[in-house]
């Protein structure tokens, strides 16, 4: 279960760190006038921060017990 979870933990990082990306290059084209391309990344991103936060946390505990 623990390499489940690490596993996983990677997997959202890299995806939290790929909506990151793709945010700063939009910004950096500029072709969002509105900034609603930019604010659905900002949410992707925040949600899959907090997935990773909270499998760490996860993991953490089982590594305590």
């Amino acid at each position: 279960m623990d390499t489940f979870l690490i596993i996983l933990i990677v997997l959202v990082a890299l995806a939290t760190l790929s909506v990151l990306v793709r945010g700063v290059i939009g910004m950096a084209q500029g072709k969002d006038l509105t900034g609603e391309r930019s604010q659905q990344l900002m949410r992707k991103r925040v949600m899959l921060q907090a997935g990773a936060i909270i499998l760490m946390i996860l993991f953490l505990m089982m590594a305590r017990s």
